[in-house]
């Protein structure tokens, strides 16, 4: 992604840089002192763009400090203007070798009308740019919420009448077999989270890591002793959301491509902890030989589902891997919380 936005931003200054030369070609003066000009405007116009967009606009505009924000344009564009000019008189006076050289005052006001110019409109269209894909994807993600209402409500069963049927075979189950009371109460729990706190666009992290331990605990309930479970739920800083039920599937995933060998260990481990407001997430399982190309086939309809809600709710907020080998299965998810 980063190299695909790389190889954009570098075509379309070449793009610029071309059409300058094209437009502001004078036959009075060389091709090389034209295409040095325009360079060199190039380069302050570029550093004043990535300045404004990175740093101002994060740092100011998006924080509604709008007199910072103003001032710090005009510092910007002013002192590199004045850069510009002191770089132009100098390349005038010793590489072209003018005989008639233009003034300073002259050359700082075309320099800072110039970079004024292209800075605000290069900034104001990519803002624009910017708007219209946000625009795009929230109609994405409303359509996308409303299908999963649409499809939650055909499929709703009544919550309290589901809890009262849980309790009644809860009731039936023998006082003595306390296994399958446990694994009852932990389904009621898991359910519950799903039924009612899972249906706002964000869920405390807090939460949804209470919610993994209970999954990963009913799991545990269904495999063979065998099977090794480490989770290692470290770091947790208060105050973060994410949306619900998205580490689940992964956890699921590691269940389901565990390994089962008699003589050699099956092993889960899970790893999660934030660091910076950044959620970081390992998911490791052993795995038969034979599971390599199950594995391989994107791993079905639950991680395929996960990429995409990843793609909707945090674009270029999430780095997600995949290490598939004969002997183990390994998946990695970073996502920006912020």
């Amino acid at each position: 992604m980063k190299n695909r936005i790389f190889l954009y931003h570098s075509f379309f200054w070449a793009a610029i840089y071309l059409l300058w030369v094209v437009i502001f070609r004078s036959y009075s003066v060389s091709l090389t002192k034209t295409m040095t000009i325009e360079f060199c405007y190039l380069i302050f116009i570029t550093a004043d763009y990535y300045a404004i967009t990175n740093f101002i606009v994060p740092q100011f505009l998006l924080k509604k400090r709008y007199f910072l924000f103003v001032s710090a344009i005009i510092i910007i564009i002013t002192f590199s203007a004045w850069l510009r000019a002191l770089v132009a008189l100098q390349m005038n006076l010793h590489f072209f070798r003018a005989v008639q050289l233009i003034d300073f005052p002259t050359l700082y006001l075309s320099s800072l009308i110039n970079i004024l110019l292209w800075v605000l409109l290069v900034t104001i269209g990519k803002m624009l740019i910017d708007r219209i894909q946000t625009q795009q994807q929230v109609e994405i993600l409303e359509k996308e919420r409303v299908k999963n209402e649409l499809d939650y409500l055909k499929a709703q069963i009544n919550p309290h009448a589901l809890f009262n049927s849980l309790n009644t075979i809860y009731g039936h189950i023998d006082k003595t077999n306390q296994v399958a009371r446990k694994i009852l109460l932990q389904f009621s729990e898991l359910l519950r989270y799903q039924l009612y706190d899972c249906g706002a666009e964000k869920v405390s992290l807090e939460k949804e890591m209470e919610y993994a331990r209970n999954y990963v605990a009913f799991q545990r309930l269904r495999k063979d002793e065998k099977l090794v479970v480490s989770l290692d739920i470290g770091t947790i800083e208060t105050g973060l959301k994410i949306a619900p039920l998205l580490l689940v599937v992964l956890i699921e995933n590691a269940f389901k491509f565990a390994s089962n060998f008699s003589d050699k260990e099956n092993k889960i481990l899970i790893k999660i902890f934030t660091k910076d407001n950044t959620l970081h997430s390992l998911f490791f399982n052993t795995k038969e030989l034979q599971q390599t190309c199950a594995a391989k086939s994107v791993n079905g309809i639950g991680i395929v589902n996960l990429k995409r809600r990843l793609e909707l709710l945090y674009p270029e907020k999430y780095k997600f891997t995949t290490t598939i080998e004969n002997e183990f299965y390994e998946t990695n998810l970073i996502l920006d919380l912020r």
